[in-house]
């Protein structure tokens, strides 16, 4: 079993086609056709692990809301332990993401959130429902989207009690420091240099100087940097990796640093090698980027590809 504990999101998707631009200002005027929900953030990783077959325990916030009833319904379908999802009735909404879409183009996207930091007592308690599961789990996975629930003392005290175990980390640049200790992390470019405090120049030397200096800096045992276009870095403690993209076609990046690090801590617990485990990572996000919306991939799609 792999625990996620961060920020869960829902993900709306309201998808149409675009005719005329509207008289009322120089907009696209979308006719909608479709509204689909997905679980994003956090959740994202918990779809891309039973996509996997890899059972799963959620943990973060929703709000006393709709939304909120309807994730633990979509984690309960997902065969996902939702008991470390706790529902919230201090006016902390679950939080949304509506992406319009027209012709597999987004044309607008807007958020519902509360992203104020939670609070202590609630940070305490989802870590004592982690705790009573940590002994079936072979890795957690630390999915940073920023909103509240990681806060930098509630990341350190985690990774200090989460010793042996595999400690996947999703960062977020401004918690940089909150993440030593950690097994690895899995930043794009930006997030990379903004974390290493250099620039987001996206060439192979470059990005390897960024890796070394937060591996040292942290105390990681693999460091894997996703580029773009550009594929893939891994440092694993003694050399880089440079892995070329395996995308076919992008239609939409959303979601796929979720399916990174789902594919990359599933391989590394399973007993792949880290260069192993990156190489199939790439592969599932050569995938994912290939389809519309917040997506998953499977071991048939990846192996495939």
């Amino acid at each position: 079993m792999i625990i996620v504990i961060g920020d869960i999101i829902v993900d709306e998707f309201v998808m149409g086609d675009v005719s005329r631009i509207s008289p009322e200002a120089p907009v696209p005027v979308v006719n909608v056709e479709s509204v689909e929900r997905r679980l994003g953030g956090s959740a994202n990783v918990i779809r891309n692990l039973h996509a996997l077959g890899e059972p799963s325990a959620m943990f973060g916030i929703v709000g006393d809301d709709e939304p909120g009833n309807w994730v633990h319904s979509q984690l309960a379908l997902l065969n996902s332990d939702d008991s470390g999802v706790l529902t919230k009735k201090n006016n902390r909404p679950t939080a949304i993401k509506t992406r319009v879409i027209a012709r597999n183009q987004q044309v607008v996207r807007y958020d519902r959130e509360w992203t104020d930091p939670a609070r202590p007592e609630t940070q305490n308690e989802l870590e004592r429902r982690m705790l009573e599961k940590l002994e079936n789990a072979s890795a957690v996975i630390l999915s940073d989207y920023g909103k509240g629930v990681l806060t930098p003392d509630f990341l350190k005290q985690l990774i200090s009690h989460l010793d042996g175990k595999i400690i996947a980390v999703d960062p977020k640049p401004e918690h940089t420091d909150a993440y030593t200790n950690a097994t690895l992390i899995t930043p794009n470019i930006f997030e990379a240099a903004a974390m290493a405090g250099m620039e987001a120049i996206n060439e192979d030397d470059h990005v390897e100087a960024i890796a070394r200096k937060l591996h040292g800096k942290l105390n990681l045992k693999q460091t894997l940097i996703t580029r773009s276009e550009h594929g893939m870095t891994l440092f694993d403690g003694e050399r880089c990796h440079h892995i070329p993209t395996a995308a076919r076609d992008v239609y939409d990046v959303t979601g796929a640093g979720d399916t990174v690090i789902a594919l990359f801590t599933t391989c590394l617990a399973r007993g792949d090698d880290a260069l192993k485990a990156a190489q199939t990572a790439n592969l599932a996000a050569g995938v994912v980027v290939g389809k519309v919306g917040t997506a998953t991939a499977t071991w048939e799609e990846i192996e495939s590809h």
